[in-house]
């Protein structure tokens, strides 16, 4: 077990020597074909998603800003400005983000060289850029794959700053700054996040340095003031934001079990599975979900035993406790899933289960034995890949068809004449009015933004429509004598003053 793949590089546990580092040519090449399937699979699904429309809204200047709900945070409107601010192209947006997200993903995951070595880390970054997920998530402006890839390099440079060396001070820095960013992108993530690194700063002996521990805090309070100041500013302060996001969410902590339940069912899509009554996936799609708590037990259990526990175990467990810390809310305080909510989980879960592979065909004896392991471990990834790509077409296909509904619905509303300034309102209002250059307002529900009276005011004086699926029983009071427009190519009505 003890033995070292030299071509793997360093074993768990060696310390970060300030050497100059060999580029990782295998971690390159999957950083390579992540971008490229992204840009044959994911960028082909155009247009613009629900929540995607509420990001991008911030800081376009050619739309006005969508209602921005309690549980948001603004890390990934900062990274799209810049390309919303020079062109209203999705699919420059798209092409852009998935190069960025790629450049990431090597980036992230080269953090962590000097301790697993530049076999592991290829691994570990192809098992998590081969989810259909972690694909499609690439080019949309969304939050939860940035969260992931900065997890990965925060925890990496959090290892890194524990020995002394010329390295150690630009570890701090970078620690600080992963976590900044985590902060920005999510600021309730970054607090989960956390909670293991300054656990491990009390608890380790090795580990108890205040350098360490105010990296981790400075990080933290430098991504999260933003958040902390829009929430005094808009909702009242801190506790008052956390209890208006949770009802967002529907009640956290109300579910016990259900938020494992719906993560489950949801493991195949929907994107957002809110109610999430539909059936689990089948068993042979599933099993790499349901085999990952074993992998990740035996990773924990290797790393404790013998000579390794001696070169250092915090390689596994740390990456599995921030795995856990950060899947935590999703999984055991929520009613609903999202397929996206468990990639920070996924990345970092990633690198232990790599360094469990590569040590089992390190332990094999030469011969046959060592033959097999290595043909099982090339036989199973295969095919875990490929259920991962037929996910991916479905994925792809199910989210395309969503959003070109919201762009039929606005080209439409475009023909009955509303053109800027206009607004929308109704169930569907965010995402087609986005696409519409319309505002967006909600009298009801999550995003509740306005009263009937500012509907009926502000459709006195510019052109608005009310927004409803065609089957909707309810028609607000101020509707009532509004005339009915059905938008063809989707199942909407569209009722107009």
């Amino acid at each position: 077990m003890a033995t070292t793949d030299r071509r793997a590089g360093p074993a768990p546990g060696a310390t970060d020597t300030p050497s100059p580092h060999r580029r990782n040519t295998r971690l390159a090449a999957v950083a390579l074909a992540y971008a490229a399937l992204q840009l044959c699979y994911a960028v082909a699904h155009m247009h613009l998603g629900w929540d995607e429309s509420v990001y991008l809204s911030q800081v376009d200047p050619r739309h006005p800003a969508a209602y921005f709900s309690a549980p948001r945070s603004r890390g990934i409107t900062l990274l799209v400005a810049p390309v919303i601010a020079v062109t209203s192209s999705t699919t420059a947006l798209r092409v852009t983000l998935a190069l960025l997200s790629s450049a990431a993903l090597y980036a992230a995951f080269a953090v962590w060289q000097p301790l697993l070595g530049r076999a592991r880390v290829a691994l570990a970054g192809l098992l998590f850029a081969g989810l259909w997920i972690t694909v499609l998530s690439g080019p949309e402006v969304m939050p939860n794959l940035w969260v992931a890839l900065t997890s990965v390099a925060a925890v990496g440079w959090f290892l890194r700053a524990r020995h002394d060396g010329p390295g150690r001070r630009r570890s701090l820095v970078a620690l600080a700054a992963s976590l900044a960013a985590v902060a920005l992108l999510r600021a309730p993530d970054a607090g989960w996040l956390a909670l293991p690194l300054l656990a491990a700063c009390a608890g380790v002996r090795q580990w108890r340095r205040p350098a360490t521990a105010a990296a981790v805090a400075g990080g933290l309070a430098a991504g999260g003031a933003q958040w902390v100041t829009e929430a005094y500013a808009r909702f009242g302060g801190i506790g008052r934001r956390l209890s208006v996001s949770s009802g967002t969410e529907g009640g956290m902590g109300e579910h016990p079990g259900a938020g494992l339940r719906a993560a489950y069912r949801a493991l195949n899509g929907p994107q957002l599975c809110r109610p999430c009554h539909i059936a689990g996936p089948s068993l042979t799609h599933a099993l790499w979900w349901l085999l990952l708590p074993a992998l990740t037990a035996a990773a924990c259990a290797l790393a404790l035993t013998g000579r390794r526990r001696a070169r250092g175990a915090a390689v596994t467990l740390l990456p599995v406790a921030c795995a856990l810390a950060l899947a935590t809310p999703y999984l055991l305080l929520l009613d609903y899933s999202a397929p996206r909510f468990l990639l920070p989980a996924y990345a970092l879960l990633a690198l232990p289960v790599a360094g469990l592979a590569l040590d089992a065909v390190a332990a094999a004896r030469r011969g046959r034995a060592r033959l097999a392991v290595s043909v099982l471990l090339c036989v199973v990834p295969a095919a875990h890949l490929a259920v991962q790509a037929q996910e991916l077409r479905a994925n792809t296909a199910d989210a395309r068809d969503t959003a070109v509904r919201y762009h039929r619905a606005a080209q439409e509303l475009g023909r009955l004449g509303l053109t800027a300034p206009c607004l929308v309102t109704g169930p569907r209002a965010q995402p087609v009015a986005y696409a519409a250059g319309c505002a967006s307002a909600q009298i009801t529900g999550n995003n509740r933004s306005h009263s009937a009276a500012d509907i009926v005011r502000r459709a006195s004086r510019i052109p608005t429509a009310l927004l409803l699926d065609t089957e909707d029983p309810y028609l607000p009071s101020y509707a009532r004598d509004w005339r009915p427009h059905r938008l063809p190519g989707t199942d909407w009505l569209a009722y107009l003053p």
